[in-house]
């Protein structure tokens, strides 16, 4: 199982829970390999080249599977042509963080230091032209804040940094925001979506908070080489299934704070058809916002 992104971050975990119990209901190991870079591409790459056999696949999500195609146009990808969609996997609230190294304690707070002429704050992110990036893209685009965008490669480094106090800000999943939270280094300012979540109840939500305008949440997924036979992906579509029932990806998917999704959003169709809409979506979203990266 291939992950486009470095060990430590979001996608990674999420992917190392699912591919447990995905093996189980196989009855094999599936080996997560991590290849970062590139926004995903790099990894993506790697598994278009792979036999169509059902053998490889890619845990990923809405960066490599809707956003990276358009970014990174000397690639020559495109999610709709080049990847058989396996199944979606959950949709994850995206946290706003601040470190306490920045003195910031607020939304309002960090809007004063953001909106001003020169570039007070920094904010990291897991990669150009992944979700971490286009997020903080987004969210400085709708508060009209003015920031320097530093890009690592994955989630992991740019949230040890955030929480050593190098970065000021850091706008990722739960399934990292959570647990980088714990230790007291970093707080957490806004959460996305309706409501807040249980596990990080003091946090409020983006509309809360006096961003309305910012509901990002970020969704990942399965997906295997284009030209894999139908009753390959059918079977690992099913193993997927099967893990949603597993108690330990149940218990850990509420420990991340992102949901299961409602059956009939799940399996193959359901995900292609995201998929197509998405990337629609997104090129739209970088057209508006004029958001480049260096290939």
């Amino acid at each position: 199982m291939i992950v486009p992104y470095a060990p430590g971050g979001s996608t990674d975990a999420l992917a190392r829970v699912i591919a447990d119990a995905m093996g189980k209901a196989l009855d094999q190991t599936i080996v997560v390999e991590n290849v970062g870079g590139g926004g995903g591409i790099i990894g993506l790459q790697k598994l278009m080249h792979a036999n169509a056999d059902g053998y490889t696949i890619s845990f990923g999500n809405m960066g490599n599977f809707a956003i990276a195609g358009t970014l990174y146009p000397k690639a020559n990808y495109d999610p709709r042509r080049d990847l058989e969609p396996i199944g979606l996997v959950a949709s994850v609230p995206m946290v706003l963080s601040v470190s306490q190294k920045s003195g910031i304690k607020n939304m309002k707070q960090l809007l004063e230091k953001s909106q001003g002429s020169q570039k007070q704050l920094n904010f990291g992110n897991s990669g150009a032209g992944s979700t971490g990036h286009i997020s903080s893209v987004y969210f400085n685009s709708v508060t009209n804040g003015n920031v320097e965008q530093i890009s690592y490669r994955g989630a992991g480094p740019s949230i040890a940094d955030l929480m050593a106090g190098t970065l000021d800000a850091v706008i990722d999943q739960t399934v990292t925001m959570i647990p980088a939270s714990k230790g007291g280094r970093i707080l957490p300012i806004a959460i996305s979506g309706d409501k807040r979540v249980e596990q990080l109840p003091n946090v409020p939500t983006f509309k809360e908070a006096g961003v309305p305008a910012f509901d990002m949440k970020v969704w990942n997924a399965i997906v295997a080489p284009k030209g894999t036979p139908s009753a390959v992906i059918d079977k690992l579509s099913a193993a997927l299934e099967a893990s949603f029932s597993n108690n330990d990806v149940i218990a850990k998917m509420e420990t991340f704070a992102a949901p299961i999704p409602p059956k009939e959003e799940r399996g193959p169709a359901a995900l292609k058809q995201l998929i197509n809409s998405e990337v629609e979506r997104f090129a739209k979203l970088i057209r508006d916002n004029n958001i480049h990266v260096n290939e």
